[in-house]
């Protein structure tokens, strides 16, 4: 059996009474594909920043590869939020993903030509030759995400962690970026952590579901976690679970950015 890439040991983290989540174990294999579902403030953006060494926990560890977490590991490849980026930004979208190879080193590059190359190699699979000599604040929503995508997985990280990076993006952006993830990880058995509100674009594409809900969890394959009885009990109110027609809505969580019926597939 592999080794896993992330293993999260009886991690507990807390901001004064509010318990986020305690005891969450959680052993991801490579090329395993974890969707991170909860409401908000349930602590899924603060779990990756656990995971990216930015967010120190109350108890409990984290290990990459064997190894505890440390800040700017190349182990790991992040995705953030989508967020618009001003017009007159002078960086371009080519040199974002320059950025994903260089940005930790200092001084002259010691493999420029391995750089160029690896660089051509992702604006092809991002088909992104055309916008790469654009300044990014150019770019739309779903063309930015992709070349994001293409930065994090430049140096073929063994786990990448996606922080909603499909909100903000038409169906067919969302479809364009989830599958550039999928490839990614079946091509180099990067296992992949990706946090969503809603994971009906990449479910044909998730292993196992991780809902974070009242400083507590569930982890199993979305048909275990996704039901009544399950989040009921996590949640401890009723919460209908109703499959429609291959639709599962969530009726009973409260969102406040989202409306109060949340849909999965």
């Amino acid at each position: 059996m592999s080794k896993p890439v992330l293993s999260v040991k009886n991690a507990s983290l807390a901001f004064g009474e509010k318990a986020l989540w305690h005891g969450l174990n959680l052993d991801v294999a490579p090329g395993e594909f974890i969707a991170v579902l909860g409401t908000n403030g349930s602590g899924k953006t603060t779990l990756m920043k656990a995971i990216l060494g930015q967010q120190k926990l109350n108890s409990g560890s984290i290990e990459i590869a064997g190894k505890p977490v440390k800040h700017g590991s190349r182990d790991v490849g992040y995705i953030p939020q989508h967020r618009a980026v001003d017009a007159s930004t002078p960086l371009l979208a080519r040199d974002l993903l320059t950025l994903g190879l260089s940005g930790h080193r200092y001084g002259i590059p010691l493999h420029a030509k391995r750089d160029r190359a690896r660089v051509e190699h992702i604006l092809g699979c991002i088909n992104g030759f055309d916008l790469a000599r654009k300044p990014i604040g150019e770019l739309s929503g779903g063309e930015l995400q992709r070349f994001r995508v293409g930065q994090a997985v430049i140096n073929e990280p063994d786990l990448i962690l996606a922080d909603e990076p499909l909100s903000a993006l038409d169906p067919a952006q969302q479809k364009i970026v989830a599958d550039l993830l999928d490839q990614e990880r079946k091509e180099h058995s990067a296992a992949v952590l990706f946090v969503t509100h809603d994971v009906n674009p990449i479910l044909s594409m998730v292993d196992r579901v991780l809902y974070l809900a009242n400083g507590s969890y569930r982890i199993g394959t979305p048909d275990e976690v996704m039901r009544s009885e399950v989040l009921s009990e996590l949640y401890d109110t009723e919460i209908d679970v109703v499959r429609n027609q291959g639709r599962i809505v969530v009726v009973g969580t409260t969102n406040h950015d989202h409306h109060h019926e949340e849909e999965w597939t």
